[in-house]
C-alpha cells in the first residue's frame, strides 16, 4: 500500500513539474521583457561625438596660432615651431648657434631639424592624455593634442625637451615622411609668398 502510495506521488510531482516549470520560464521571460521596455537604455558608442569633439579642437587650435601655423596645419596637418633655446647637448653639437625649428604632428613625436639643410636631429615623444572623458578613447583629438604640444614649445620649450623621450630620427615617424614634409613645406611657403605679392600688387594689405 505505502509503495504504490510512494509511486503514485513520484508521478504526480513528475507531471507538476512538468507544467509548472514552462509556465514559471515564460513568466520570467515576459517581466525581463517589460523590465527592459520600462528602464532607460544605457547609451551606446556615439561615432559623431569624435567628429564633433575635432571641430571644437580645430576652432580652439585656430584661435590660439597665428594666421600662418593655421593655414600650415589647416593645408599640410602639421605646424612648424621654431626653437629658441639650444638645451641639450643633441641640439647645441647640432646647431652650432644656427635656428632650429620642430614639425608638430597629432599623435606622433615632436620632430627637431635644421631649417638651413633639412637635417634631422631628434624625436621627443610627449603625451597628453585625456583624463576627463568617461568613455571612449583616451587620447585628445588630433587639434587638441597639436594644440597642446604648441603651447609646451612656445610656452616652455626648455621643460618640454628635458621632460620627453628623446630618440633619434626614425624611431617612430619615418624620415622619409619628414623630408617629404619639409618640401611640401618649402613649397607652401613659396606660394603664400606669391600670394601675399600679389595681394601687395593689387593694393590690399596682407594679414600680419
Amino acid at each position: 500500500m505505502l509503495l504504490a502510495l510512494g509511486a503514485t506521488t513520484i508521478v504526480v510531482v513528475a507531471l507538476l513539474w512538468e507544467i509548472v516549470v514552462p509556465r514559471v520560464e515564460e513568466a520570467i521571460a515576459r517581466r525581463r521583457a517589460r523590465r527592459a521596455i520600462v528602464e532607460p537604455a544605457v547609451p551606446g558608442y556615439d561615432p559623431g561625438r569624435e567628429r564633433r569633439a575635432e571641430q571644437r579642437a580645430r576652432e580652439l587650435l585656430r584661435s590660439c596660432v597665428n594666421d600662418e601655423e593655421w593655414g600650415m596645419y589647416r593645408d599640410l596637418g602639421f605646424i612648424r615651431v621654431w626653437g629658441t633655446q639650444a638645451e641639450g647637448p643633441e641640439l647645441r653639437s647640432s646647431t652650432r648657434g644656427a635656428p632650429y625649428a620642430y614639425l608638430v604632428y597629432p599623435h606622433k613625436p615632436v620632430v627637431a631639424y635644421l631649417p638651413q639643410t633639412g637635417r634631422l636631429l631628434s624625436e621627443y615623444c610627449v603625451e597628453f592624455p585625456d583624463e576627463t572623458r568617461p568613455y571612449g578613447s583616451a587620447r585628445l583629438p588630433d587639434s587638441d593634442d597639436v594644440l597642446a604640444k604648441w603651447m609646451a614649445l612656445t610656452g616652455d620649450e626648455r621643460r618640454l625637451i628635458a621632460s620627453a623621450n628623446m630618440h633619434l630620427p626614425g624611431r617612430q615617424v619615418d624620415p622619409k615622411r619628414v623630408r617629404r614634409d619639409l618640401w611640401r613645406l618649402r613649397q607652401w611657403e613659396r606660394e603664400r609668398e606669391r600670394s601675399e605679392g600679389r595681394r601687395d600688387e593689387g593694393g590690399t594689405v596682407p594679414a600680419p
